[in-house]
């Protein structure tokens, strides 16, 4: 068995397809000058510091054929899934459906809600709309992870504290065993982030476990030579 050193304690990995890396809402309209989230005051600079260490996770499961999972929060655009207390909430100068700088906000298909170009899809790999904050609220996350006997997930992106902890939540409560990747994930409020790892790996990992990059790049090393030699044992 191969373990990723984490906190509280090290996290064990299954067997080789049983885990997917998991990138949350890395869209343009977060993390890009000009999106909604600088036009709501943030500085989008605490969230584009993860991208280099979110390719190299993105890279190395791209290169051991491990699946990938990416989340876009994003309505229809005539709005008839999103919640009117959701289209009401803010009071800033946009909203929800209003035309910014990179098309209209938070709807599917605009150029805003598309995923950072570093970072996009290819088209092998499974992306989910969703409509609410967690990755499991309205859509077929569950299913997709069942259909593939998917047990681990090793959860990245944006924002810490908000979509990347509710659907960490999501995925407890329903028996799947969390990695958070410190490095690879963050927040316009560095404060929320580090309370939110603490508040994962509290009480010996109520919600999950978190570590770096790093450690996950290592241990994925002897993973896979470990599985490789596996396979020619049970081949010879």
């Amino acid at each position: 068995m191969v373990s990723i050193s984490a906190q509280p304690y090290d996290y064990e990995l299954p067997s080789r397809d049983r885990m997917a890396l998991v990138i949350i809402d890395m869209q343009r309209d977060f993390l890009e000058s000009g999106g909604f989230g600088e036009a709501l005051g943030n500085d989008v600079s605490q969230l584009r510091a993860i991208v280099p260490a979110l390719k190299q996770l993105l890279d190395t499961f791209r290169a051991r054929n491990l699946p990938i999972i990416y989340t876009i929060e994003g309505h229809r655009s005539d709005l008839s899934d999103c919640p009117p207390a959701k289209l009401r909430r803010g009071k800033g100068n946009l909203k929800i459906g209003d035309k910014g700088t990179m098309g209209r906000i938070l709807i599917l298909g605009e150029p805003g809600n598309e995923i950072i170009p570093e970072l996009h899809p290819r088209d092998n790999e499974t992306v989910i709309f969703k409509p609410g904050k967690g990755a499991f609220y309205n859509t077929d996350l569950e299913t997709l992870l069942q259909k593939q006997s998917i047990t681990h997930l090793i959860i990245t992106g944006v924002t810490t504290e908000v979509c990347v902890q509710t659907t960490m939540r999501e995925a407890n409560d329903r028996g799947y065993e969390c990695l958070l990747v410190e490095d690879a994930t963050a927040s316009y409020f560095p404060k929320f982030k580090q309370a939110t790892l603490e508040m994962v790996r509290a009480q010996g990992g109520i919600v999950g476990w978190t570590t770096s990059t790093n450690n996950i790049l290592e241990a994925l090393k002897e993973y896979i030579m470990q599985s490789d030699r596996q396979k020619i044992q049970s081949n010879s």
